[in-house]
């Protein structure tokens, strides 16, 4: 079995690689009543359970230099350990490699690391080096829908961040298909968008927590000719701007979009103009903002 090396530095498994499809929402904090009242939640049964999830890294923080999150998740019985891959994804959407295994007390199975194929696991000096570096706790509530012809596990995490003396709310939902096809994913967002103020998020809780660690925010380049791109940057800014509260990333959000109203495609720059617009005012997160943003992203990413 040949590996392949992504661009990202990690190196996994050509073949055999598990996947994980997901959209990730920041939610308003005012919606998550209205999101559990929704009307496709209503015919489905949900499970809510506290998770706290431990980080683990080496001192010299090797699996970060990778792009890669190894959590210890348990609710005090049963515990998962996992891997999680950078992957690729755009507009909140993610697709990345995860490997998954339980455990009967809280601590890591370092003979399943070495075995995933999965730098720098390979390394002994890793493997033998890791320690907690930050953790997230929240409350899950789940539930798993049939959408479209497509199964989906929503997921809203209410919670915090906790990285030694810094803490930053967590208030999102996660859409991960379990079965069919990823045009359902959006759909259902859409649906949501309608009644709960959200916007799509491309920060994870591992990144989330680095970020906070250091209290520095770093956004990608963006160029016109590459919409996508501004798009990213803007998500990316709006995410900064949650956990820094620093106006300049709001700032820096409502500009790329302005840069996005000279684009040539005139359905870009209607649609980023409006979003900001929408960003100028102080109650900015409702439920319009949250449609306009998934409109501009399938015409996008879905043509």
């Amino acid at each position: 079995m040949n590996p392949s090396t992504h661009d990202d530095n990690t190196v996994i498994n050509a073949s055999d690689t598990p996947q994980e499809v997901e959209l990730k929402l920041a939610l308003g904090q005012d919606s998550v009543e209205t999101l559990k009242a929704h009307p496709l939640l209503q015919a489905t049964t949900c499970e809510t359970y506290r998770l706290a999830n431990v980080y683990y890294d080496t001192p010299g923080r090797a699996l970060e230099q990778y792009r890669v999150a190894l959590r210890l998740r348990g609710d005090g019985q049963r515990f998962v350990q996992t891997v999680k891959t950078a992957g690729h994804g755009h507009g909140g959407l993610h697709t990345r490699g995860e490997w998954e295994i339980p455990r009967d007390a809280e601590s890591l199975d370092t003979d399943w690391l070495a075995g995933l194929g999965v730098t720098p696991f390979e390394q002994d000096d890793v493997r033998q080096s890791l320690q907690p570096v930050y953790r997230t706790d929240f409350q899950r509530t789940q539930w798993l829908l049939e959408h479209e012809g497509s199964r989906i596990e929503l997921a809203l995490d209410i919670g915090e961040i906790i990285v030694g003396e810094h803490r930053v709310a967590i208030h999102e939902i996660e859409l991960e298909l379990k079965g069919g096809r990823e045009d359902a994913l959006w759909s259902l967002a859409e649906q949501l968008a309608g009644q709960c103020a959200l916007r799509p998020a491309n920060a994870s809780k591992a990144a989330r927590a680095v970020s906070l660690r250091e209290q520095q925010w770093t956004l990608p380049p963006c160029a016109l000719d590459m919409p996508e791109q501004c798009l990213e940057r803007a998500i990316l800014a709006l995410d900064a701007f949650q956990d820094s509260q620093q106006p300049s990333f709001l700032y820096d959000a409502r500009q790329t979009l302005l840069n996005l109203t000279r684009h040539d495609d005139p359905e870009v720059a209607t649609l980023a103009g409006r979003l900001a617009d929408l960003l100028s005012r102080t109650q900015w997160l409702d439920c319009r903002f949250g449609q306009q943003w998934l409109a501009l992203m399938q015409h996008l990413y879905r043509g």
